[in-house]
């Protein structure tokens, strides 16, 4: 059998960031107290009042298929959420419905590159964008995030990326994996590089409403940028519902209409009762979010005092999302050898950064989702086994 080029560039560097993940998964298997901090899977609940709008509608038998884009209504109250939260006017007509932000990504760049076109990305990445960018036939463009400047972007090194062959400046705003919180200032100078060179701005807010050192800015808010701006989010982290996998596309009209077309290839709908439990989620304010966020903001405080006893390492404290990056060059291992140590010696699963770009090398990404009691067990794991380097 022959496959296609693209499968094996989608796969990609970032596909090795998982391997300390799976090995923990074998070894919980076998029965070992493995403490899983690899993913950003919520720990919490849904909220109740979304589970049992979603179970009522299945025992309405709304199974059937739903409109391509989404329900009306739902895109309704997507619109309405970003027109309050960014200050700028957004329609139905401007909301596409996917399942997660991560179709919502992959969607909006099929759209917006092509082969032989470059996508700028700061970096370090979230595992997934080299490959969905080489789905498209793109080149992804690196910008170096640098930890002395807290992995904010440095403007001027964005600006000289730019090519002839440049058609997407690509941000994430909280940053995953840095936890880092792009300011007003530095959302502007991104917008007036867009405006320069004529590219479009691609903006993953997966984690917006997870922002603590500073309140989010969405590229949506941004003046002078409605027909060149796409915007990404899902209630997959602010609700506690990644399974659910519903998150959505705010894009121009004339990119929705794009959209359409390639859903009906690819999903041809979501689940109606999916959609009607979401929107209980977006037309009421739900106590649940702003109990997520606290809970978030507390274990990263937390968790970053703990790891701060940690021998030759550093802490890169979180301005927003749900993890903490752990910097360990000092200890002598890389960041993968630091990782697959810990999980056979203290049965604590992080992982290594490597996999997001270089400049991600030796740090750990160490994730929130677990109570604080664990949390306080892994910290005290993996002070443990930064102190045996040290001895």
């Amino acid at each position: 059998m022959r496959f296609a080029e693209r499968v094996d560039q989608m796969r990609g560097q970032g596909a090795s960031a998982w391997g300390v993940h799976f090995a923990a998964l074998e070894l919980r298997r076998s029965g070992r107290d493995v403490i899983l901090l690899t993913v950003g899977d919520p720990d919490q609940a849904p909220p109740e009042a979304v589970i049992e709008a979603t179970v009522q509608s299945l025992r309405a038998h709304r199974t059937g298929y739903a409109p391509i884009t989404g329900y009306p209504e739902l895109r309704s109250a997507i619109a309405q959420r970003v027109s309050q939260r960014s200050g700028q006017p957004c329609a139905a007509d401007n909301v596409v419905v996917v399942a997660g932000a991560q179709a919502g990504v992959y969607s909006a760049i099929q759209c917006l590159a092509g082969p032989g076109d470059e996508v700028i990305v700061p970096e370090p990445v979230y595992a997934t964008y080299e490959g969905v960018i080489a789905a498209a036939g793109a080149r992804m463009v690196n910008v170096p995030l640098r930890p002395e400047s807290g992995f904010h972007p440095d403007i001027d090194s964005l600006a000289r990326a730019i090519t002839p062959r440049t058609r997407v400046l690509w941000i994430n705003t909280p940053h995953n994996p840095t936890g880092a919180v792009m300011t007003q200032a530095e959302m502007e100078a991104v917008a007036a590089l867009c405006r320069r060179h004529d590219l479009s701005l691609l903006s993953d807010e997966v984690y917006e409403d997870l922002a603590y050192a500073r309140p989010h800015v969405s590229a949506w808010s941004l003046p002078d940028m409605a027909e060149r701006t796409v915007v990404v989010s899902s209630l997959s982290k602010s609700h506690a519902m990644p399974g659910f996998r519903l998150g959505w596309i705010i894009a121009p009209r004339v990119m929705t209409g794009h959209l359409f077309h390639l859903l009906v290839c690819m999903l041809y709908g979501g689940p109606p009762f999916i959609q009607d439990g979401a929107l209980v989620a977006l037309r009421q304010e739900l106590s649940d979010v702003a109990v997520i966020h606290a809970a978030y903001q507390d274990r990263a405080s937390f968790l970053s005092r703990r790891l701060a006893d940690a021998p030759r390492c550093r802490v890169t404290a979180p301005e927003g999302g749900m993890f903490v990056l752990l910097d360990i060059r000092d200890t002598g291992l890389s960041a993968r050898d630091f990782a697959h140590s810990l999980l056979q010696q203290e049965d604590v699963a992080i992982l290594p950064c490597e996999g997001f770009g270089p400049s991600a090398a030796g740090q750990l990404r160490v994730s929130l989702t677990a109570p604080k009691e664990r949390l306080d067990a892994a910290a005290t794991r993996i002070v443990r086994f930064a102190q045996s380097l040290v001895g």
